[in-house]
């Protein structure tokens, strides 16, 4: 990973303006915030620059506005719930760049925190047009890139502005950076991934990375039965993209020849019906599937081995669900296999690394979410990260 600046790199910033790109894409209901994790991830980066006494301006985006001015997803919505995670006072400035901009910064006292307005109700911000960077640039000092989690795309505020200013990346972006290098950029080996989830087809090009990376992949959720389908094993009525037999014998086979170790459940949880604690409820060999049924989770044979392999390796890297996690008893097997991860990780014999949505849910819901060594709430820009693409907006803060 090129060397990038963070704020540790900063002289004396009192007075001077910074613009901040933070992800604040946050959840709403009835106009109020439903989930403050991602102002919290980027509060310690706002918080010290303000105390330095800069002056601080906030960019990010709100939902899909497309270019247009559209008042449901106008940011001044979440100042108040940016203002109580802070613990300060926010003001809201309704442009991104020019002469209202201007003029809200020489209000604003040195330490003082901004929000401007949603970045992707200028055209310009999605198509990282040079003019609009220009514009933005113009009212500050330096930038900061405190959200990896929109550092798969090359707009405006994530990318353009990194090569007009001085640039930095933030802390929750270093932290993320500084995680992901250890669990596959230079990570201690043996390294162990756990792809779950219930399309191979949403990763494919995932998977055709990671087995060239790592020494023991472990599949689960419905991707696991479209493996075991391409090997020859009646999976019954269990979701399973068969079209996709040969790719995933591809994938099978380059990982034979990179000499990493695919692991499959040979024992899982079957039920003629997906609903919580069915009456068909039963655990088979993968072999003994009948033809109404479908495979729900891993079996706790398959679990007890998976943690065995965790046990020989030094860094993991997660995401995605081993079964349908979301309704009891399929979630047994991630909740078992998360609690071994988390262990390992507290004695110190493992670096855990997990990320993607479903993910997150499945750790929180198995309460282990704060023992992994790291957890990143990004969903595209984690994934991409697994397909070892170089993310624009990581690339031009390193530039």
């Amino acid at each position: 990973m090129s060397a990038f600046k963070t704020l540790d790199d900063l002289g004396d910033v009192t007075g001077k303006v910074a613009l901040v790109r933070v992800d604040l894409n946050l959840p709403m209901q009835e106009g109020t915030v439903t989930d403050d994790t991602r102002i919290r991830a980027a509060a310690p980066t706002i918080l010290e620059l303000s105390e330095k006494g800069a002056k601080v301006l906030l960019l990010a985006h709100f939902g899909r506005p497309k270019g247009e001015r559209v008042s449901t997803q106008s940011l001044s919505m979440v100042v108040g719930a940016v203002e109580k995670t802070l613990g300060k006072e926010v003001m809201f400035v309704p442009e991104i760049a020019g002469p209202v901009v201007a003029q809200s910064i020489g209000i604003l006292r040195a330490g003082d925190i901004a929000i401007l307005e949603n970045t992707r109700f200028w055209k310009g911000e999605e198509k990282n047009d040079p003019e609009l960077v220009k514009a933005i640039a113009a009212n500050a000092d330096f930038y900061v890139n405190d959200a990896f989690s929109a550092a798969h795309r090359a707009h405006a505020t994530t990318e353009g502005l990194a090569h007009v200013l001085p640039a930095y990346a933030g802390r929750s972006m270093q932290a993320e950076l500084e995680a992901l290098d250890k669990a596959l950029g230079n990570p201690e080996k043996p390294v162990a991934a756990v792809v779950g989830g219930a399309k191979v087809s949403s990763k494919l090009d995932v998977l055709k990375h990671l087995v060239k990376q790592v020494d023991h992949l472990i599949i689960g959720g419905g991707m696991a039965n479209t493996f075991l389908a391409a090997k020859g094993v009646d999976v019954g009525k269990s979701l399973c993209e068969h079209d996709l037999a040969d790719t995933a014998n591809e994938i099978l086979a380059i990982a034979e020849a990179s000499g990493c170790t695919v692991h499959l459940p040979y024992d899982v949880v079957v039920s003629k019906e997906f609903a919580a604690n069915p009456p068909s409820l039963r655990t088979c060999n993968v072999h003994e599937v009948a033809a109404d049924e479908m495979i729900l989770d891993a079996g706790p044979n398959a679990v007890e081995t998976l943690g065995d392999v965790l046990k020989t390796c030094r860094t993991l890297v997660w995401n995605g669900p081993l079964g349908a996690f979301e309704m009891v008893p399929f979630d047994a097997a991630t909740v078992a296999l998360a609690k071994t991860a988390a262990a390992l990780t507290a004695e110190g014999s493992l670096v855990s690394v997990a990320g993607g949505g479903d993910t997150v849910s499945a750790l929180n819901h198995a309460g282990v979410a704060q023992d992994f060594s790291y957890i990143s709430t990004a969903g595209g820009a984690f994934l991409e990260w697994m397909e070892g693409k170089e993310l624009p907006g990581v690339a031009a803060l390193s530039a």
